[in-house]
């Protein structure tokens, strides 16, 4: 027995290197089908679908033949089974239109009989994973996976969740039936499965159950790793977009796990989560950017620190009650390093330039940062108060040899017009709006610029106009996400 294992396991390595020596065992292997071994069997199977593979006839005929019964190999009928959701897959189309696909649901479902319990799942994972497969015809493979979710065994529970869990994404209306089962395993010691309950739970249960499973996954959440919160943090962010009217416990859970311990990935999965509720549900605008605003008071993360900045920047004027956003933001510019320093500075100047009324005293905030350590940061709040029509001679050190004018940058840019509204000069888009061009094509503008203008005239004012227009390829990168025009980095 040792000998014909050893030769049929040597030829599948050999198919690789040598293949016409050994399509010459083709008869042997065939024969080696039959073995008694079930190891052998397996061996023999994956050789043969080795030295065929790329006959696809070839296949379909050794697969119609062996599905017949001539395999007794749990190990064999497994591998099998992949080859034929691998044909069905590969022909396209609806799994069960055609008499391939038919023969093949029928081979799968007779495969959910078997006394083995791997080659039960294996088919019952096949089933699930068809192309085009109906709901209805599910059944069979729902109801099988239903029964391992109360084996004694953590192999079968877990193999059975993981299943569940991918089909609940694009049909959840299946896997209903087994909430009950699902929900017993909340507790289960081993938190992967527990995990892939909980997902799966959130994604085919009802509105009514959602204060009940917050309930049970709040001490739930503190036993397991980052990974694992990342896969429930998503699982809520798409319960929410499913019931929206549960946004309120939904984005408080949420802001509640904040402020608990986790790593960067897990902390940023939360506040991408909201910014996306945000801007789809505009009932959470208010109550999220307030829990984000409390975040970025104890937030050790300099990325995520910027990018809720950014965020008030454009949400914060909006609001009802503005003005409350100011202090978290000012905060940021005492106690921060200078990354978010800057990132402040630049909040400040949009709420200004937004909000009339608080101009005055934004002003007085972004003056405090002109002697700051950090050159970005004084840069950034020198700009601000030019592009507001702030005389800043007084403030700048040693103003005596700067030359500025003595009329200021964007002079009544921030005075309203007789009907109340703001009329925004162009000088102030460059605090609201992003820049036209890249800084890699503004940099190669300007150089020209300096070259041409200097040649051309004189007196040519700089500006985003007059500025010449520059070829520049972009290196491939990847692009920022936006969700509902918010950067979500």
């Amino acid at each position: 027995m040792f000998p014909l294992t050893a030769r049929v396991c040597s030829g599948t390595h050999l198919i690789r290197g040598s293949p016409d020596v050994v399509r010459r065992w083709v008869n042997e292997v065939q024969e080696a089908l039959h073995s008694s071994s079930d190891m052998v069997q397996f061996h023999a199977l994956s050789l043969l679908y080795e030295i065929k593979q790329h006959d696809r006839l070839a296949i379909s005929k050794l697969v119609t033949k062996l599905t017949r019964g001539t395999i007794s190999s749990p190990l064999a009928t497994c591998l099998l089974i992949r080859y034929i959701t691998t044909i069905v897959r590969d022909s396209g189309g609806n799994a069960l239109a055609s008499a391939t696909g038919r023969a093949a649901y029928q081979f799968l479902e007779l495969s959910l009989r078997n006394r083995s319990e791997a080659v039960i799942y294996e088919a019952a994972k096949a089933l699930c994973n068809l192309p085009g497969i109906e709901e209805r015809d599910l059944g069979p493979a729902v109801a099988v996976l239903q029964l391992f979710l109360s084996s004694p065994k953590s192999t079968l529970r877990l193999a059975a969740m993981r299943a569940l869990s991918s089909v609940a994404i694009a049909k959840p209306s299946a896997v209903i039936k087994c909430n009950d089962d699902m929900e017993s395993l909340i507790a289960d010691n081993n938190r992967s499965i527990a995990t892939f309950a909980i997902t799966t739970l959130l994604k085919t249960g009802s509105e009514s159950s959602v204060d009940r499973l917050m309930k049970e996954i709040s001490s739930f959440m503190n036993e397991i790793a980052d990974e694992f919160k990342i896969v429930v943090v998503t699982a809520i962010r798409e319960l929410c977009l499913k019931y929206p009217l549960k946004h309120r416990v939904l984005v408080g859970f949420l802001a509640n796990f904040l402020r608990e311990e986790g790593g960067f990935d897990f902390k940023k999965a939360i506040v991408d989560a909201i910014i996306a509720l945000m801007c789809v549900i505009s009932e959470t605008k208010e109550s999220s950017l307030f829990h984000l605003c409390e975040f970025i008071e104890d937030c050790e993360f300099t990325a995520l620190s910027t990018q809720i900045l950014h965020l008030v920047g454009i949400v914060g004027p909006t609001t009802i009650a503005p003005a409350r956003y100011i202090r978290f933001v000012y905060n940021r510019v005492i106690l921060e390093n200078a990354a978010v320093r800057a990132a402040a500075i630049t909040t400040l100047a949009k709420f200004a330039a937004r909000i009339p009324e608080l101009q005055a005293s934004v002003s007085v905030l972004l003056r405090r940062s002109l002697r700051d350590e950090d050159d970005e940061v004084r840069d950034r709040a020198t700009l601000a108060l030019r592009l507001l029509g702030e005389n800043i001679l007084d403030d700048v050190p040693g103003n005596g040899e700067v030359e500025l004018s003595q009329r200021p940058f964007g002079q009544n840019a921030l005075e309203a017009d007789s009907t109340g509204e703001l009329p925004l000069q162009p000088e102030i888009h460059l605090l609201l709006e992003p820049l036209p061009i890249s800084f890699a094509q503004l940099s190669v503008a300007l150089k020209e610029f300096e070259v041409a203008g200097g040649r051309e005239d004189d007196a040519l004012a700089l500006s985003l106009t007059t500025l010449p227009v520059v070829d520049y390829t972009r290196p491939s990168s990847q692009s920022a996400v936006c969700i509902g025009g918010v950067p979500s980095a």
